[in-house]
């Protein structure tokens, strides 16, 4: 069952006023789990323009849906607005009413509670975590890859007992996510067991996760040193998983509860450092030409193991760069030709061709590039439009007015 999911629904502004439009920013679908016998949900939201297009997208799976779904979307719109990192599908999963307290999925053992008196009893609940890892591998993960168009790039991301379970991921089914982001991780939980477990798996080396970021707000802070993250950040140290890029962040000034926004913030800022193209602070454009700006995006697809496609936006800048400040033509038409090649169904990238074309005299060329523009702006209707139509507009008269071509000599 799908149903979708209104951060806003209904706005009010005066006694007389329309109803405001639903601001959507995702969908939630329940279904009836085989692996874990019971009925649960995912929260799934798209990048805003997914209906507008066919491109595909890396996933951000998480846990605690009800808690971190939100933020954590406007976190990855920012950063992908600001060019920082390639927009992300996110899916949460959230807790049920039988896991409130969130033992019996997120933790990998049964735990025992110890008395003072020294008497112990295990921990109700607890130690669900290697079914539930088994539920994104056989149905969650399924679900989304055949349901939405997606990248072989999948990310991870848990906070305390989900950080704990973040950790399980990794070094229990390595090939599962190619990052993972453990918040302020429960390191404590069954006498250190992510400890003692990761210093194992630092000695397999098995292929698979790319990054780990693993933050740590003030839980630890007076403890005798080394602590729990101290230990961890040694282990990996020593032990350089193959393959393994590891990033550990201390973040005194946050508690347990507001650390996972500043957390997905950077943790997501150094899975994907070096992504954006470098811009000119004083122009905002892309000083790269296509040579330089195909060797940029070459690089990313090997590193993340799938094609990155330059995003139009950059290459468009780059080709503003071209046209505007270096005075190349030449090299500006390439990038615009280029855009086209990539997204031959923007109308943008017709028009922004097409100036280039007007610029370097090919009056013709560009009015057949800015009717381009108009028609697909046009289907659907593009809130650029009037632009794109003032754009033929004026060409169109400005070739009307050009003088006639002299007719070819003998």
């Amino acid at each position: 069952m799908r149903t979708s999911l209104a951060a806003v629904a209904l706005v009010v502004l005066a006694p007389l006023a329309r109803a405001g439009e639903p601001i959507t920013i995702g969908e939630t679908v329940t279904f009836d789990s085989k692996v874990m016998g019971e009925s649960r949900t995912l929260l799934i939201s798209t990048p805003a323009n997914y209906g507008r297009g066919g491109e595909s997208y890396p996933v951000l799976y998480m846990t605690d849906g009800e808690a971190q779904f939100l933020h954590t979307r406007g976190t990855v719109d920012f950063l992908a607005r600001n060019g920082l990192m390639p927009d992300l599908i996110v899916v949460a999963v959230p807790n049920t009413d039988r896991t409130r307290d969130r033992t019996r999925d997120l933790t990998p053992t049964r735990d025992t509670i110890r008395r003072r008196d020294g008497t112990s009893e295990e921990r109700p609940n607890s130690g669900g975590g290697p079914r539930f890892l088994e539920f994104f591998e056989r149905e969650v993960i399924p679900y989304v890859e055949s349901h939405y168009r997606t990248r072989p790039y999948r990310l991870f991301a848990g906070h305390s007992l989900g950080g704990l379970f973040a950790l399980e991921a990794l070094v229990e089914k390595p090939a599962l996510f190619q990052a993972v982001i453990a918040v302020s991780p429960a390191l404590t939980w069954d006498d250190d067991w992510a400890i003692a477990r990761l210093e194992k798996f630092a000695g397999e080396k098995p292929p698979g996760t790319r990054t780990l970021v693993v933050t740590m707000a003030d839980e630890e802070e007076g403890d005798k040193k080394p602590n729990r993250l101290d230990r961890l950040e040694a282990i990996l140290a020593v032990g350089r998983p193959a393959g393994l890029t590891w990033h550990i962040r201390r973040m005194p000034e946050e508690d347990h509860g507001t650390v996972v926004l500043k957390s997905h913030l950077e943790a997501l800022r150094l899975i994907y450092d070096g992504w954006r193209l470098p811009v000119d602070r004083g122009t905002g454009l892309v000083p790269l030409g296509l040579n330089e700006l195909q060797r940029h995006y070459a690089a990313l697809s090997q590193r993340f193991g799938y094609p990155v496609p330059p995003p139009e936006q950059s290459v468009n800048l780059a080709g503003y760069n071209a046209l505007r400040n270096a005075n190349d033509s030449a090299a500006a038409l390439a990038l615009f030709l280029y855009n086209i090649e990539l997204y031959p169904n923007s109308p943008n990238v017709y028009d922004s061709y097409a100036e280039a074309l007007e610029g370097a005299g090919r009056l013709e060329e560009a009015v057949a590039n800015y009717r381009t523009a108009v028609r697909l702006a046009e289907r659907p209707l593009d809130p650029r439009l009037e632009v794109y139509r003032a754009n033929r507009d004026r060409a169109e008269q400005k070739l009307r007015e050009a003088p006639p071509k002299a007719a070819p000599g003998p």
